[in-house]
């Protein structure tokens, strides 16, 4: 039985998005970490968290606790518009690698300003930004109660159901698959 087949029998099946997390690391704090904060409010309409160097980096001249990255994310219709702009900035394609056994998929965007609808602005300059994409099914918020409860390996997401979400709602196209 296919995938689409089993959501259609039973809808506790069927995947969707639980959440798209955007991050920008500058790898420095300072001016170009609030300009890359900029960029990600501008493209999310939300305002990003900054996050901290867990190690000290004596040849980049990181320090630990220093900011070095934003981040950004994303629920719901949110999401999923962020999504349909990000899949045409790397032309409707993901590589068959970026999938995880769990079903979650991870992918780069070199330049904000390949995303659909985005101008260059010379004052905030060009960022690179990652974009992972967690799915999960109806009961998957049992393992985030306090009373944590696993979740059975049939009932477990796998990259086959995300992809074929993906091939069917925003028409991707999953580059070096079997």
């Amino acid at each position: 039985m296919s995938a689409v087949e089993q959501t259609v029998a039973n809808p506790m099946l069927s995947p969707r998005i639980e959440k798209v997390t955007i991050n920008i690391c500058t790898g420095k704090s300072g001016e170009i970490l609030e300009k890359a904060s900029k960029v990600l409010e501008q493209l999310t309409g939300q305002t990003p968290c900054q996050r901290s160097a867990k190690q000290t980096v004596r040849d980049w001249g990181v320090r630990k606790g220093e900011p070095i990255a934003c981040i950004v994310t994303l629920r719901g219709e949110k999401a999923i518009d962020f999504l349909k702009r990000a899949f045409g900035a790397v032309g409707n394609k993901i590589s068959a690698s970026s999938f995880d056994k769990l079903g979650n998929v991870a992918f780069g965007i070199k330049e904000h300003i390949e995303i659909p609808g985005v101008r260059y602005d010379h004052n905030l300059g060009i960022f690179g930004m990652d974009v992972c994409v967690s799915f999960e099914r109806l009961g998957y918020r049992l393992k985030r109660k306090r009373i944590k409860s696993k979740i059975g390996t049939k009932h477990m997401l796998t990259a086959k159901d995300t992809i074929s979400l993906l091939t069917n709602q925003f028409k991707l196209e999953i580059v070096g698959s079997e």
